[in-house]
């Protein structure tokens, strides 16, 4: 996938091993500790804070490891969560990739959210063409997990609004349980398709989903009430849309021209019975989870 200034889409010229640079914006960027670095320069005090406070309450929770092979399991791990993920990324390998494997070897596809890079690594292991974007660098949770991988893959620090790809240079772009940080979906999405060549997919892997947007509201709220107790900072530094609803991604679909496919993983027995629990006991819908697959209204295939 070829460079592009993020913030005009000029392809950018190769200075060295590890500087680019854009002639229309003279803009720098770097290539530091194997990871490309293509925040704007604005936007890096802008994310400062979130990058801080993200690092804060992950090493709290205890993610990552010293063992490598704590990440080259990944997402086959026995915690909730993870059980969750494995489901997911097996109904996106069976549903979506392979159909389109069968047409052809190898895909280009951007892992949005990439965190620590599992999916980039268990994807490019597959000979698929792999782009880690995240916002997070650091070797515990971050993109400089790269290096407990055996399988070869790009490392990029970008924003989803302004991603440092040539138009129509992905095959696939999938928003890695990611998307829901985005401030504004329209805005979002619409730069993965200017990235999508025909035919291509915009995948939303593991973002909550609610039928009822009060709902979502109220997890947001327990949350930062949760973060305030345990961390001291309710982690609204950083304005998300949080959650996603029905009718939103129908409207998202209509204003964007994109057609999606919903697709429901079994997350096991306990999973299903959630919402009649929720209703029995008088809280809130549970949060969805699953897939999004997206296809420009105007492709067939």
């Amino acid at each position: 996938m070829a460079f592009a200034c993020p913030r005009c889409h000029t392809l950018l010229d190769e200075i060295d091993l590890v500087t680019i640079c854009c002639s229309q914006d003279r803009l720098a960027f770097h290539k530091v500790d194997g990871i490309w670095r293509f925040l704007l320069p604005e936007r890096v005090e802008y994310y400062s804070r979130f990058i801080r406070d993200y690092e804060t309450i992950r090493r709290s929770e205890g993610r990552g490891s010293a063992d490598p092979e704590y990440y080259r399991t990944l997402p086959y791990h026995s915690t909730s969560d993870w059980r969750i993920r494995a489901a997911s990324f097996n109904a996106f390998i069976d549903k979506v990739l392979r159909p389109i494997e069968k047409g052809r070897s190898v895909a280009n596809i951007l892992d949005l959210g990439a965190g620590n890079s599992w999916l980039s690594n268990r994807l490019a292991s597959r000979g698929h063409d792999l782009v880690a974007v995240d916002l997070t660098v650091n070797d515990f949770d971050g993109l400089g997990c790269y290096r407990f991988y055996e399988s070869t893959f790009l490392s990029v620090q970008a924003e989803f609004d302004h991603l440092p790809f040539a138009d129509r240079s992905a095959d696939i772009v999938l928003y890695n349980a990611s998307l829901h940080y985005s401030a504004d979906y329209e805005k979002t999405l619409s730069e993965s398709l200017r990235l999508l060549d025909a035919g291509g997919k915009v995948v939303i892997l593991d973002s909550p989903v609610y039928r009822d947007p009060s709902s979502g509201l109220n997890m947001v709220r327990e949350r930062e009430e949760q973060f305030v107790r345990q961390y001291g900072f309710p982690s609204d530094n950083l304005k998300s849309e949080n959650f996603l609803t029905y009718k939103r991604m129908i409207d998202l679909g209509s204003k964007l021209g994109i057609i999606w496919r919903h697709i429901r993983p079994y997350y096991g027995f306990h999973w299903l019975t959630r919402p009649w629990l929720a209703r029995i006991l008088g809280r809130r819908e549970p949060a969805e989870f699953g897939l999004w697959v997206g296809s420009k209204a105007n492709v067939h295939g």
